[in-house]
């Protein structure tokens, strides 16, 4: 097996391809949290969907993230994809319309886009229920390494 490093259109090509990363949505007093996403990509973001919680909490007081992609075909053939970026919440109010219609343009095209997002591990009274919100990761670096098989 051999581990290279991965050309930036090779990373971007496995974003582009997927939609489930692995969000270290940032830390909060030293203890980092890392929490799966579904997402959509494009215009160099990765575009999301979430109910409020502690991930968007903790987002919100520190939006430097970093999201992993992965590919396993087997335990010798694989890609990694590391994304660091900037948390932007895409807010329901007047002035991000066109932004928010573009995020759900983009995620609706994938099925069940709003999972686990949409979904908490308990059920919520509906009185104090929050609404949805979408933000996005403002990708700043990427980086990505493979593993290949070596060949006879």
């Amino acid at each position: 097996m051999i581990v290279k490093e991965m050309s930036r259109q090779d990373c971007i090509s496995v974003l582009a391809a997927s939609r489930v990363a692995h969000l270290a949505a940032c830390s909060k007093e030293g203890q980092p949290y890392v929490v799966p996403i579904h997402y959509a990509f494009a215009d160099e973001h990765l575009y999301s969907f979430s109910m409020p919680g502690q991930k968007i909490d903790w987002m919100r007081e520190n939006p430097l993230v970093c999201a992993q992609i992965g590919e396993l075909r087997s335990s010798r053939d694989w890609r990694s994809v590391v994304v660091y970026g900037h948390y932007e919440e895409l807010p329901d109010r007047i002035g991000w319309k066109r932004e928010r219609d573009h995020a759900w343009s983009l995620l609706e095209k994938h099925a069940n886009w709003w999972e686990p997002g949409g979904l908490k591990p308990v059920p919520q009274p509906v009185a104090t229920a929050s609404t949805h919100l979408f933000y996005r990761i403002r990708i700043t670096s990427v980086t990505g390494r493979q593993a290949i098989e070596e060949g006879p």
